[in-house]
């Protein structure tokens, strides 16, 4: 079964694009408007016409199969489906071209680091450095932009840590393909009816009581930056994190940004010290039409007060050699 049970009896019309396992996404831009991801490519579906009321009645009977109410007062639908993939939509007023539905499904293909070297999105050499680099304890922080392949490159590396070692994952939304021997997994749960939410701060919070060798962080949002700063403070190395950014410096700002954000007082160059101590490598992924791939890999080595700069040094560019 795809997991897709839930929401096919609403969307007929899309069906054949849901349940092609070569599609990744399928993008409804309102009724007469459809797109799709099919191996790394965006696309236009031409030929489909699902009508508004149509699509506003599917998306509401989606949102109550999957718990949720869709309405004028709530607009925005973030669910997932029992698989793993995940199904959005805002309606209008907030949505001006009409109904907005995205469905991003789950792959249950378990990559390797030979998938990633055959696809381009790095070489051997490279490969090499990052296995050592998780082999060595190195606290890594994994950027991009969305469907870069974050969360694929964070469940890869994963893989090169020893089986003896035990293993805490968390995440907002389990979607890391881990196979563990030692292997705890926490999911952070939103705020419902009558049912109070648990934040990635709070499992944060409770991680430590589970004693993991290694933490694995599905993705640093906000405030649950502080902490995992805190974390990998008090020795827990070897962390694997991932955070929205644009370039490997933007990563360690963002970071950053998070930490200051979490209402703890501070000073900010105490922040960004602790930031520069704490975070040892940042490997940074680019999408193409058709292809992701390891755009920078920086090395940090602290962070200098009196300049307000990190020190850092590129060891990987996608312009030039590896060093």
């Amino acid at each position: 079964m795809n997991g897709f049970e839930t929401i096919l009896p609403f969307l007929k019309p899309i069906e054949h694009l849901i349940v092609d396992d070569a599609i990744s996404e399928v993008m409804v831009n309102g009724s007469d408007r459809v797109f799709i991801e099919k191996n790394g490519f965006l696309q236009q579906a031409e030929g489909i016409s699902i009508g508004d009321k149509a699509l506003m009645v599917a998306v509401k009977n989606i949102a109550r199969r999957l718990g949720n109410d869709l309405s004028e007062a709530n607009p925005i639908l973030d669910s997932r489906l029992p698989d793993g993939s995940r199904v959005a939509a805002v309606i209008p007023p907030c949505s001006l071209g009409g109904v907005t539905l995205t469905i991003r499904k789950f792959n249950t293909r378990h990559f390797k680091m030979e998938d990633l070297i055959r696809t381009g999105t790095l070489d051997q050499r490279l490969a090499n450095r990052l296995e050592d680099y998780v082999l060595s304890r190195k606290n890594i922080l994994i950027s991009g932009g969305t469907g870069t392949g974050k969360s694929t490159t964070l469940g890869i590396l994963a893989k090169f840590i020893p089986e003896e070692e035990r293993i805490l994952l968390i995440e907002d939304t389990a979607e890391i393909h881990l196979d563990h021997p030692n292997l705890v997994r926490f999911e952070a749960r939103r705020e419902q009816t009558g049912v109070h939410p648990v934040p990635i701060r709070e499992l944060l919070k409770a991680a430590l009581r589970h004693r993991p060798d290694r933490l694995l962080l599905g993705e640093v949002r906000g405030s649950e930056a502080f902490e995992l700063l805190q974390l990998l403070n008090t020795g827990h190395s070897g962390t694997l994190s991932t955070i929205h950014a644009s370039s490997a410096t933007q990563a360690l700002a963002r970071f950053t940004s998070c930490v200051l954000q979490s209402g703890v007082d501070l000073p900010y160059r105490a922040v960004k010290t602790n930031v520069g101590d704490s975070v040892n490598v940042v490997v940074h992924l680019e999408r193409r039409p058709g292809r992701r791939f390891v755009s920078e890999v920086m090395e940090i080595h602290g962070y200098d007060p009196d300049r307000d700069e990190f020190n850092y040094g590129f060891i990987f560019d996608s312009h030039k050699e590896l060093v």
